[in-house]
């Protein structure tokens, strides 16, 4: 079988007979194939993702043999509907019995993203606060840890062993196949993180034809809408290169190289470090030159497909990067100095992080797959002010996938996993010594069955264990089960519940510091969450003449249990006066229902329009307000004394609206788009901020903390606007004009933490 396109072998395709897909075959190295079948009529199928499948009708009688050449042409459309992180195996995306996002890569490219989460934004019932994601409301904001969200690239974990946070800059958007956004408790097939969704990353392997890619872009901030808060200097710029090399070398062995480079001065600045004669910040006392933000990154694939023994393929990718960058807790003020770090808030950080991961993968005959994956993956963070920590993570998973023989269109997915983090951190010390370790192993199955071609069912199950250190261990089964139905052509209706669970991470429990006015807690009694996710949706296809897509419509419900979240109160005063922990609160519950859409256009081969957005409304409300689940000092602790609006037990650091869309034209040589994004206000915010500026007013020649003031006179619809041009200089070479933040509108999405002001940006796209 060849590439229409390049007139190369494809190896790796698959072949089956329309009527049972467990007679199969894979095509070998050179494209040969041998497929074995009783006498009769048959129609063979041949499909490889991201190309049309070509299909023949044969007969077969005794004791003879047929030939057909399969010839394969490229289906970018099919692509973008082909998906695997719902079941772990390849599905159409309107099989699924869950919902879910997809983002093409395009999307990615042509907003200039220079760090993943930025195109993240962009999908419906996602939301990233200050770099975390938050999927329908299903977790609030707890300063960069323990994310409710899995992260994944390539179906392995990504998240920080220690503190569980997302390393956005490390994911290399130069190679991604698709990215793929389960949206509900997860957990029975990915794990703790899973609490309330999935961002599965896919990279790409090499297809027929040989690709090198260079980008570049150069970008300044402007100043902000107001002049008076501009505390830079030097020029604020930005700027970027990224390339990628990916080919098949002597038709078995496949190679991805990519990397990039990449400084910015940044938007957030240090504290005043003197006004007049006073010292404001002794502390974090930082030049212009030291909180810009620097990364390099070097990512590699490769994959030896056998041809010795057919079905067999092993390899190892590899990714490492090396960072400089700060992060702040809180502004100064809420005025002139709302785009620069509070005293002691901000801390540098130079980071060096990797991963290397080796990989084995069998497919039979007749079709039972088995893949072995495993990952070392370090991450090493020198920080200012007492705040450097490093980790281990060793995983491993081995997983089978099999169709039966004589149960059509039935699938089993089962694994094992294993996990071992090990910690080494003064920051967390709470534990009694600065080392900590983590173990976790899990099994887990899922059965997907499709019955009279039109009714999906899905049902899986997970145990996992954990022990961290020597305390004791917990064990915890999760459980999902989902249905979908195609009611006719075009329109199928699905319901699923899933239960998810996530243990603590090492940072939650033991973080120990302080500032010397304020400090973090530890809490190793900290227990897991668990939560469950049921929802119902319908998604239907549609065409309007040139214009074709899908609407997806679904309402959910869910229940959290044991939530953890970061308080603020007097814990312990031989540590500092008042300060931060985790605490395990109350019962939660977040009911809503979202609206997704995506669309394209082609009228003609030169002129194109493409669409992608949606809409999420969420209720996120305290079950028992009352409750009182800690004390701090002898002051008690319960919804109603913690929360700034206690009005309908609404829960903090949710939008109750977001609204998101993407539109672009292309015509010829040239293409514009925009993206819009609205986030109703924020629905609720600790009491604690009110607390601490009247702790800091005694502080005010200084610095005293101001936020509630913002809250009240801001808090109302945000509305962002980004826009794009480009220009196809031939077939190789592109370059567009990037402006995001159209409008340079001053707002926040986090607490005293500030949105960039308008960026303008220059990007060159080579490839051949």
């Amino acid at each position: 079988m060849i590439d229409v396109e390049s007139d190369q072998f494809l190896p790796g395709a698959r072949l089956y007979p329309s009527s049972d897909k467990s007679k199969g075959s894979i095509s070998n190295p050179d494209g040969s194939y041998q497929l074995n079948l009783s006498p009769g009529d048959y129609k063979i199928v041949c499909s490889m993702i991201g190309f049309a499948n070509d299909t023949v009708a044969i007969t077969v009688t005794e004791n003879s043999y047929a030939k057909h050449d399969f010839v394969l042409g490229e289906d970018p459309e099919k692509l973008k509907l082909l998906v695997v992180s719902a079941g772990k195996f390849e599905q159409n995306i309107d099989e699924l019995t869950v919902s879910m996002e997809v983002i093409n890569p395009n999307l990615i490219e042509d907003k200039n993203t220079t760090s993943i989460e930025s195109a993240l934004e962009q999908a419906p019932g996602l939301t990233i606060l200050d770099q975390e994601p938050q999927i329908r409301g299903g977790s609030g904001f707890t300063f960069g840890v323990g994310s409710r969200v899995a992260i994944i690239i390539d179906n392995m974990p990504l998240l920080t062993g220690d503190a569980g946070r997302p390393e956005w800059g490390f994911i290399p958007v130069e190679n991604l196949e698709q990215i793929e956004i389960i949206k509900g408790a997860s957990s029975v097939l990915y794990g703790s993180a899973a609490l309330s969704g999935v961002i599965n990353i896919r990279t790409a392997f090499p297809r027929s034809k040989p690709q090198t890619k260079f980008n570049v872009t150069t970008g300044v901030y402007s100043t902000p809408a107001n002049p008076e808060t501009k505390w830079w200097n030097n020029a604020p710029i930005y700027s970027g290169f990224n390339f990628l090399h990916s080919r098949i070398i002597k038709e078995n062995l496949d190679l991805v190289v990519g990397g990039n480079v990449y400084y910015d001065h940044g938007y957030i600045g240090p504290p005043v470090i003197e006004e007049g004669s006073q010292v404001i910040d002794s502390i974090s006392n930082f030049t212009e030159e030291q909180v810009a933000k620097q990364r390099a990154r070097l990512n590699f694939n490769l994959r030896y497909r056998s041809k010795k023994v057919k079905g067999l393929n092993y390899g190892v990718n590899g990714n490492g990067m090396l960072a400089h960058s700060n992060f702040a807790l809180a502004w100064l003020n809420d005025t002139s100095g709302i785009y620069r770090a509070y005293p002691g808030a901000m801390a540098l950080q130079d980071q060096v992080i990797f991963n290397v991961d080796p990989f084995i993968e069998y497919v039979t005959e007749s079709g039972v797959s088995h893949s072995l994956r495993t990952r070392f993956f370090y991450v090493d963070n020198e920080i200012t002010n007492n705040q450097s920590n490093s980790s281990t993570v060793m995983f491993g998973e081995y997983q089978l996938s099999r169709k039966f023989e004589h149960i059509p269109d039935f699938n089993f997915t089962g694994g094992v996993v294993g996990s071992a983090t090990q910690s080494k951190a003064v920051l967390y010390s709470g534990s009694g010594l600065p080392d900590n370790r983590v173990r976790n192993v899990a099994g887990y199955a899922q059965l997907d069955k499709k019955m009279w071609k039109v009714l999906n069912i899905s049902a899986g199950l997970r145990m996992e264990y954990f022990k961290m250190n020597d305390r004791e261990s917990v064990v915890k089964p999760v459980f999902r089960t989902g249905i979908s139905l195609k009611v006719k052509e075009g329109t199928t209706v699905r319901a699923s519940h899933g239960q998810g669970f996530r243990f603590p991470t090492i940072a939650e429990r033991f973080i120990l510091t302080n500032t010397g006015t304020f400090g973090v807690f530890p809490n190793p009694d900290l227990e897991p969450e668990t939560s469950s996710n049921s929802e119902i949706g319908i998604k239907q296809g549609f065409k309007f003449g040139n214009f074709m897509g899908y609407l997806d419509v679904a309402g959910f419900h869910q229940e959290y249990h044991n939530t953890i979240e970061y308080l603020f109160g007097g814990w312990d005063p031989s540590i500092a006066p008042a300060g931060f922990k985790f605490i395990n609160t109350f019962d939660t519950r977040v009911r809503g229902f979202d609206i997704s859409i995506m669309g394209i256009t082609d009228t003609s081969k030169d002129f194109q329009v493409t669409v992608y957005g949606g809409y999420t409304y969420v209720v996120p409300v305290a079950l028992q307000p009352d409750s009182i689940y800690a004390y701090a000092k002898n002051r008690p602790l319960s919804y109603n004394l913690t929360r700034y609006d206690t009005t309908n037990n609404i829960l903090k650091y949710r939008f109750q609206h977001t609204g998101k869309v993407d539109i672009q034209f292309s015509y010829k040589k040239w293409s514009v788009g925009y993206s819009g994004r609205i986030y109703g206000p924020m629905m609720n915010i600790d009491l604690a901020f009110k607390e601490l500026e009247e702790l800091t007013q005694p502080f005010s020649q200084f610095a005293n903390i101001y936020y509630t003031d913002f809250f009240d006179k801001n808090n109302g619809f945000r509305y962002i606007q980004d826009a794009r041009a480009a220009y196809k200089i031939n077939d190789h070479m592109r370059v567009s004009l990037v402006v995001n933040n159209l409008a340079n509108k001053l707002y926040s999405l986090r607490p005293m933490k500030i949105e960039p002001p308008r960026t303008t940006a220059i990007q060159f796209i080579y490839k051949m």
